[in-house]
């Protein structure tokens, strides 16, 4: 045990550490803080920690002592993104122009984890509103990659990304609007679950809630499932929440990939960039996958330009918020945003049906390339983790080129998606690849996932 450092045990290990009675709640969450305080001033993970934790680790040890624990997380510590309400926490959004006041309720996915006895440990950082992928913000500065700080993490679930790779605790919720959570997963070298739309209730719903879904970032598919568990329950606040399933996310996840049939998304309806470490990833995973017993093959799918389509709805979503703030206040928003909001100020409602039909015969398309294939497998990002302080141009072109040209397909058709670390490239920062499967088939992106990652 003199050799056991807690902050670095994944969450299925904690639990069994818990009921062995070889560790506490309470060791665990210190020798966390304790990592946080001595890494996060360089990081910068966090918006706020949390001065009940303490305690609520104190009442968790004392419920695993009396053999009484309160839920299948009792215990675990957790962060949560600083989009999602925490009563008692100010939820900032990464901006200035948020209200410092601390919530009054706690969101769905919050009263998921309280109730299965989590301990949430903080708030970690988002850029501003979520709006874009390099992880900074007005409210918290520079959030940076524990692999080379000099380089971002990513966003917008940028803190949450890098307090996993970090290791400030096992858990932690993201936000994923088009890559939100895959795209820091990529970048820090963890894995990061993208459910299907409505798997995860929330409320309130931010700025891009009709493509928008909470999951979660780990360090392993077997801790991704875990709390997707305690994630995905009904919660009526949500208007789009899917019905219950109770079901364990984890039945399953160790039964391979033997016999399934994968295809290979080289073009996700338009030339989507991709550098070499990037492909090197995705034939390593190819490789394995066919050792592994399964069938691949490149995917062959017509596709309306998602490019077009995402970028419509995510810059008339800018657009409508910069608009709620008034004219003398919006200096204070990130410049970017403020130039995204300019450019899609004027979209219309014809625009936005004609984005919507466009939407649906990409989730059609891909829903008929699901009858043949049982899941696909494709790059996370364009490149490696790019510079924190990079200087950002056009960032309307950045979206479909640097960020995200390979996630926001998946958000437009709702499908389950996650992205998985494959190695690392000559600079020692991580690799990733991408799975995604036929819409509520998240346990298929769990079951390769997992199969991937025991082949690495």
């Amino acid at each position: 045990m003199a050799d056991l450092n807690p902050a670095l045990l994944d969450a299925e290990e904690l639990l069994q550490h818990y009921a062995a009675k070889t560790l506490t709640p309470l060791e665990a969450l210190q020798a966390i803080l304790e990592r946080i305080a001595r890494q996060n001033p360089e990081i910068n993970a966090f918006a706020v920690l949390n001065p009940s934790a303490l305690q609520a680790a104190r009442d968790s040890s004392a419920r695993w002592k009396a053999g009484t624990p309160m839920g299948a997380l009792d215990g675990v510590p957790v962060t949560v993104k600083d989009l999602i309400d925490i009563d008692g926490l100010p939820t900032r959004r990464g901006s200035k122009l948020t209200s410092p006041a601390p919530a009054l309720t706690d969101a769905p996915s919050v009263t998921a984890l309280k109730k299965a006895g989590a301990i949430i440990i903080g708030k970690t950082t988002t850029t501003e509103f979520g709006w874009k992928s390099p992880g900074d913000c007005p409210h918290t500065g520079i959030t940076r990659n524990p692999w080379h700080t000099d380089h971002t993490p990513g966003g917008s679930s940028s803190g949450a990304g890098a307090a996993a790779a970090a290791g400030f605790g096992p858990l932690h919720i993201g936000t994923d609007a088009g890559g939100s959570i895959r795209i820091p997963a990529a970048w820090c070298g963890v894995v990061g679950l993208k459910p299907t739309f409505g798997r995860v209730p929330q409320w309130p719903l931010g700025a891009f809630g009709n493509v928008a879904v909470a999951g979660p970032i780990t360090r392993t598919v077997r801790d991704a499932a875990l709390m997707l568990n305690t994630l995905a329950r009904f919660d009526a606040n949500d208007p789009f929440c899917l019905p219950d399933d109770p079901r364990d996310w984890r039945d399953g996840i160790e039964d391979g990939v033997a016999g399934m049939r994968i295809g290979i998304l080289q073009n996700p309806g338009f030339a989507a960039p991709v550098d070499d470490d990037g492909l090197r990833a995705l034939e390593a995973t190819r490789s394995l996958l066919v050792k592994a017993g399964a069938s691949v093959i490149v995917a062959n799918v017509q596709l309306p330009d998602p490019s077009r389509i995402f970028t419509k709805i995510w810059g008339a979503a800018l657009a409508r918020l910069v608009s709620t703030f008034a004219p003398s206040q919006r200096h204070f928003l990130d410049a970017g945003l403020r130039e995204v909001a300019t450019k899609f100020a004027g979209v219309t409602a014809c625009d936005m049906i004609e984005a919507e039909a466009l939407r649906l015969t990409a989730a059609n398309a891909m829903a008929a390339l699901h009858q043949t294939f049982d899941a696909v497998i494709c790059p996370t990002v364009p490149a490696c983790a790019p510079l924190a302080d990079a200087k950002q141009h056009d960032p309307v072109t950045a979206l479909w080129q640097d960020w995200a040209p390979w996630t926001f397909l998946f958000n437009l058709t709702r499908q389950p998606a996650i992205a998985i670390p494959v190695g690392v490239n000559a600079a020692n920062l991580p690799c990733s690849v991408q799975i995604a499967a036929a819409l509520y088939r998240d346990d298929t992106v769990l079951r390769v996932a997992r199969s991937l990652e025991k082949a690495l």
